[in-house]
């Protein structure tokens, strides 16, 4: 029997997207500046127009997005993404959706990354509150990440980068575990199944082509808050 993976393709997930149209202090309308620790992503945009702002060591970058264009980016890039019309996007995410499962940290000022507890009370939205309690949150944490934003992109030399670098590692530790079964049941698997198919086709021989499946999925949730916008979620 070779090893089998259930997921979508290659362990990765995707979600419907969006992108907030609050305006925040710089006028620009948009999601939540964030990075990712672990995990790359890519944007393929469906409509609209905006742009996604990026900051990584390099410096700060602005990469235009429309309909039909692909976007990604790797581990460590905070982006921010801006919408200038009804832009939508469907999101690739690595490792079985770990990006927005945990793999995130916002650009918060450096006095709420102090520890867990107090990130998460700047962060978390509240699941039992109203819709518009949620709404309220949701942007309220925006605007506080705009301001760690801005004041990354402001800062000379890359002191401040690498201070949020150590926070955001040391916020994040104590899930690794978690996020390590994740990725052995997802891209590590699919990974594995690949390697044993062509074992298997190498010696003639192909059992997994009589197990063959087809699946398919609705959305598991409609207009969830994300951090970058409103997200229809699939549970792969």
């Amino acid at each position: 029997m070779t090893a089998t993976h259930a997921g979508l393709p290659g362990g990765v997930a995707i979600s419907h997207l969006s992108v907030y149209d609050w305006p925040a202090a710089d006028g620009a309308c948009g999601g939540t500046p964030h990075m990712h620790l672990a995990c790359s992503e890519a944007y393929v945009v469906t409509g609209g127009r905006g742009a996604v702002q990026t900051l990584t060591a390099s410096g700060f970058e602005v990469t235009p997005l429309e309909a039909g264009t692909v976007a990604w980016f790797t581990p460590g890039t905070i982006h921010r993404l801006v919408n200038e019309g009804e832009l939508r996007i469907t999101v690739l995410m690595q490792n079985s959706g770990l990006p927005e499962a945990g793999d995130a940290v916002l650009t918060l000022p450096p006095e709420y990354l102090t520890d867990p507890e107090t990130y998460a009370r700047a962060t978390v939205i509240p699941s039992d509150a109203t819709e518009e309690e949620r709404a309220r949150v949701a942007r309220a944490r925006r605007d506080l990440a705009m301001e760690g934003f801005r004041a990354l992109r402001e800062a000379e030399g890359p002191q401040a980068l690498s201070a949020f670098h150590q926070a955001a590692a040391a916020l994040v530790r104590p899930r690794i575990a978690e996020w390590r079964e994740r990725w052995r049941r997802g891209a590590e698997a699919a990974s594995a199944a690949t390697g044993a198919q062509l074992d298997a086709l190498e010696r003639g021989e192909y059992p997994h082509l009589a197990d063959a499946v087809v699946r398919s999925e609705r959305p598991a949730a409609h207009g969830r808050f994300g951090m970058c916008g409103r997200l229809d979620v699939y549970e792969n």
